[in-house]
Order: structure tokens, then C-alpha cells, then sequence
């Protein structure tokens, strides 16, 4: 079975961004992966929800990048919150 693969240029709030789809044979849609954010991994069920998840992740991985690295230079702090099970 041949898998589509494709490249495209995203648009996000950060800029324009290349991002790799490749066709998913097992549940269908299309996986994407930004070519230059290698982190920012999305799926969707057609190439249009394929782009804008694709956007989406960038942008999440962009703004955790800032976030952690604020965090590393001490000029934030990031709380971080148990969570507890009420299933127990």
C-alpha cells in the first residue's frame, strides 16, 4: 500500500512554518510533523483539521519552548500541581 506524503507551508500567529502530511492507512486522515519544530506532532481526520491541528501544535510547542526556558533562567516559576485520583 503506497502512503500519500506532502509538504506544505503553514500559517501560525509565530510565522510560516513547512510541514510534513503523510496519509494514516490504519485510522485514516493525515499525521503532520513541522519540519523545523520537531515536537509539534498533530493529527486530523482531513486535510483541513490536518493544517489546523498542525498550526496548533507548533504554536503549543513554541510557547512551552518560551515558557521552560523563562523557567531555566529564573525569571518565572512554574507551579506544578498534583493530581490525586478519586477513583482510589
Amino acid at each position: 500500500m503506497k502512503i500519500a506524503k506532502r509538504t506544505e507551508t503553514v500559517m501560525t500567529k509565530y510565522g510560516a512554518f513547512k510541514v510534513a502530511f503523510e496519509s494514516e492507512p490504519d485510522m485514516g486522515g493525515y499525521a503532520t510533523q513541522a519540519i523545523t519544530v520537531p515536537s509539534a506532532i498533530s493529527w486530523g481526520k482531513n486535510l483541513v483539521e490536518a493544517r489546523r491541528m498542525a498550526a496548533e501544535s507548533i504554536e503549543c510547542a513554541i510557547e512551552g519552548e518560551v515558557l521552560l526556558e523563562a523557567e531555566r533562567a529564573g525569571r518565572i516559576t512554574v507551579r506544578r500541581q498534583r493530581i490525586v485520583s478519586q477513583l482510589a
